[in-house]
């Protein structure tokens, strides 16, 4: 379970996230939508631990900044950073032994064909291209087998055949109890995927939206109401 709580972030005197709160349950698929200047980065890059704030975020009953907490969590970036003189095989190395999990050999060999990085492999950081960093990145977050994962525009920039088998992978994870949280734009590549979608702007939540809450209408729809923009000449950006 991910809880956020009281959460304020000031940058300076100005206010970026004004008291929110918002739960995630075990096994759900929760989806931050806003507008940029929502305040959606500032959550996510202070759940994710690389902002200081003001409030409670709890990852699994834990304090989020805990290291039994950051045990539970992986995060993927919207901008994913690899080590130039690592290859592929060495970042997951390096994530299993800096999280002290042990992996069968099979495991992480299945994980790299899924993504199609099994040739790709041998390949130092600074060879590969952003969607194939993109793909590093999730597998570095998976393999930990995460209690809870965030994932920050996980799908730009991935090739269509990486977008589905991600959508494969995370419903996946939410069958086996995993807790999500997506933060996208591309509301089309979620539609399928979400349970619970917390609707964000000027740093407050304007709502929160369970699924079966919804009916007939679509994120894309909610979205739109709910913030007040007009869908006409908008790419979902």
């Amino acid at each position: 379970m991910l809880e956020v709580a009281d959460f304020t972030k000031k940058y300076g005197k100005t206010l970026a996230v004004d008291g929110i709160g918002f739960t995630v349950p075990d096994g759900n698929v929760g989806i931050l939508l806003g507008p940029n200047g929502a305040g959606k980065s500032t959550v996510i890059k202070s759940i994710a631990g690389l902002l200081r704030y003001k409030g409670l975020i709890r990852i699994q009953g834990q304090d989020s900044r805990t290291l039994e907490a950051k045990r539970h969590f992986a995060y993927v970036p919207e901008l994913p950073y690899m080590y130039d003189a690592l290859t592929v095989r060495e970042h997951i190395e390096f994530i299993t032994r800096a999280y002290g999990v042990e992996i069968p050999e099979s495991e992480i060999s299945g994980l790299l064909a899924r993504f199609e990085l099994a040739d790709k492999q041998d390949k130092l950081g600074n060879e590969l291209s952003k969607g194939m960093m993109q793909k590093v990145s999730i597998c570095c977050a998976l393999v930990i087998k995460p209690q809870v994962i965030l994932l920050d525009e996980p799908m730009v920039g991935l090739d269509p055949a990486a977008i589905k088998e991600l959508k494969a992978v995370l419903l996946e994870l939410r069958e086996r109890g995993c807790t999500i949280l997506i933060s996208t734009h591309m509301l089309e590549m979620v539609k399928e995927l979400w349970d619970v979608t917390f609707v964000m702007d000027k740093g407050h939540i304007l709502g929160t939206y369970p699924r079966e809450m919804l009916g007939n209408e679509d994120l894309e729809e909610l979205y739109f109401s709910v913030t007040g923009q007009s869908g006409a000449g908008e790419d979902g950006k």
